[in-house]
């Protein structure tokens, strides 16, 4: 289940940014009063059309399209034209499939596993999409938002008053350090897309994840910054994207967050 879904998360990855941008444009034209000319994207959805090659536009048949396999037994390359699949992929429908695989040795079979399946999707799409264009989509973040508050409601997840102090402290949290930094530099440190997805974390695992979330997204953010000025000798202005960093801390707070901060109390003494 997990390599399909990653499948057509790889479709959402693609598709959903390309969908915006003609949106955009689209909109812009009316508001500019200006003709919109139709282009492939107009009618682009995440059903439509059928996956095929984006060098030789051949579609894609149903047995070289699964998950993995398909990768494997065409070597990496399009069985029309030749041309190189990129590995990113069957990377992320491996990923996706490890992911949920942890998660239902994690837990039993309840609405609780459903969430954080779920929750675990978004934030792999959501990963891909702001390491490719530097953008967080509210058609992702703020359904997500909404589900965490949704599952908290029924006691899927954490507790109802924990949830919306967790949206709110997440939300504020990152939009002081916004405006703060600004003030300061009068340069925009972050999206407002992080505060969303910042939220939407608190939504799901609480208003006492954030601290943690933060925390581990800063240490490796920062890690994986300055390696990159290492190896690639980028400019220290150069623009990382955050949302990665947080979602990767959001699903180790889901996981592990518990032990960590036992582990953390233990260590300190904080919990003699």
């Amino acid at each position: 289940m997990g390599l399909v879904v990653g499948s057509f998360l790889n479709v959402v990855i693609y598709r959903l940014p390309l969908m915006m941008d003609s949106r955009w444009r689209k909109d812009c034209c009316e508001l500019l009063e200006l003709e919109h000319k139709q282009d492939s994207d107009t009618s682009l959805s995440l059903s439509h059309p059928n996956s095929h090659c984006p060098h030789c536009k051949a579609g894609i048949k149903p047995w070289q399209n699964i998950p993995v396999l398909s990768y494997l037994f065409l070597g990496g390359k399009c069985g029309n034209c030749g041309a190189a699949i990129s590995i990113r992929y069957p990377i992320v429908e491996l990923a996706t499939a490890l992911m949920t695989l942890a998660l239902m040795l994690q837990y039993d079979a309840s609405p609780e596993l459903l969430g954080a399946m779920i929750f675990t999707w978004s934030l792999i799409s959501l990963t891909m999409i702001d390491i490719d264009h530097h953008l967080l989509p509210d058609d992702i973040t703020l359904p997500l938002l909404w589900l965490g508050l949704a599952f908290s409601v029924f006691g899927a997840s954490v507790s109802l008053s924990d949830a919306v102090l967790g949206a709110m402290l997440g939300y504020l949290s990152l939009w002081s350090v916004y405006w703060l930094f600004k003030l300061a530099t009068g340069k925009e440190g972050m999206g407002y897309g992080d505060f969303k997805l910042l939220a939407a974390l608190g939504a799901w695992l609480g208003w006492q994840s954030i601290p943690m979330i933060i925390l581990l997204s800063s240490l490796v953010g920062a890690a994986v910054g300055i390696a990159l000025m290492v190896a690639t000798k980028r400019g220290k202005d150069a623009p990382i994207p955050f949302g990665p960093y947080l979602a990767m801390a959001g699903w180790i707070t889901l996981m592990w967050g518990d032990t960590i901060l036992a582990f953390y109390m233990g260590a300190t003494g904080l919990n003699s």
